[in-house]
């Protein structure tokens, strides 16, 4: 459907140049057309190149601005990438703006692969820089995801799997992308980390029972001679969950938030507690990083903090 749109919209456009008296009837039903390609496909950087293109032959400056921010939104909210949106006029160079985000991180994960992971100093560029990048929108998510699963199929699984953390933390509910990730882990025989990654698996969705199939593989493996399993025990599980809440928020936010408690005189010496960092923590919408809080906090004993992870629980349903 997005190819079709974006077809529909060449169309008009090519209409717009060929009767001036209907030119700009032509470009607002373009510009319609391609708003759907993108609704359809914000995978295909085509589709953005064109909706972008005629946004400028309309003029629609605040249009463009729009787009561009959501596309930013796409690849991750870069801060300096959104910055430029305030330092730049955007008839002129919005054009530029989008040919240069796509030269750096290509839509495609094919060409992602080719241009940037293919690249040692490009792919380590770009590992440092998505730690900074916020990818909890479904959408930034969807991109990034099929970009390391080029790693993946390529068997750079070491590479593969502190990205692969860094995306499910951002997004917890991604259940197949636990399981995914369990999986690997089990077949390099990482058995805790396997049970760890099915346990989030089977916690979002509960009906598919990954987590006691893979117990139930495990007891089933035994043979006399390897050692038997357990499941890891709560020290195992809180250090994971604790690695997974920091995972979970991009670093640009976490150095916003320590630059804003710095300025605080008011801050208490002793503190925040877990119950107000829990409570801030969802005030403020950082529901995934509250969700690993409160589940490390329940593991641990605390039962005050069920409640803080159902509301998390529901709030990314």
């Amino acid at each position: 459907m997005g190819d079709r749109h974006r077809a529909q919209a060449e169309k008009f456009l090519r209409n717009s140049e060929k009767d001036e008296n209907k030119r700009i009837q032509c470009l607002n039903w373009a510009e319609q057309s391609s708003r759907q390609s993108v609704l359809y496909d914000f995978t295909n950087d085509e589709n953005w190149r064109l909706l972008i293109q005629i946004k400028v032959l309309i003029g629609d400056k605040p249009g463009i601005h729009a787009v561009i921010e959501d596309l930013f939104l796409i690849l991750g909210r870069d801060p300096e990438r959104l910055r430029t949106l305030q330092e730049v006029d955007l008839l002129d160079h919005g054009v530029d703006l989008v040919n240069a985000a796509f030269e750096v991180d290509p839509l495609d994960p094919e060409l992602w692969y080719h241009n940037v992971a293919s690249d040692e100093g490009r792919f380590e560029e770009f590992s440092e820089r998505i730690k900074r990048l916020d990818l909890r929108d479904p959408r930034t998510n969807i991109v990034f995801g099929r970009r390391i699963e080029r790693l993946y199929t390529a068997g750079r699984h070491d590479e593969f799997i502190p990205l692969a953390r860094r995306i499910v933390a951002q997004r917890p509910q991604n259940h197949e992308a636990w399981i995914g990730l369990g999986r690997l882990h089990e077949r390099r025989e990482e058995y805790d980390e396997a049970w760890l990654c099915y346990d989030q698996a089977q916690t979002h969705f509960p009906s598919r029972p990954v987590r006691d199939e893979y117990r139930e593989r495990m007891d089933a493996r035994l043979d006399g001679e390897r050692k038997s399993w357990k499941i890891p025990d709560i020290s195992t599980r809180e250090i994971f969950l604790t690695r997974m809440e920091s995972l979970a928020t991009p670093e640009s936010s976490n150095q916003i938030a320590l630059e804003i408690e710095d300025d605080d005189t008011e801050v208490s010496e002793v503190g925040e507690s877990e119950q107000d960092r829990l409570k801030r923590m969802l005030d403020e919408g950082e529901i995934q990083a509250a969700l690993f809080l409160a589940r490390r906090l329940v593991t641990s004993g605390e039962e005050w903090a069920q409640a803080y992870y159902d509301s998390a629980m529901e709030q990314l349903q």
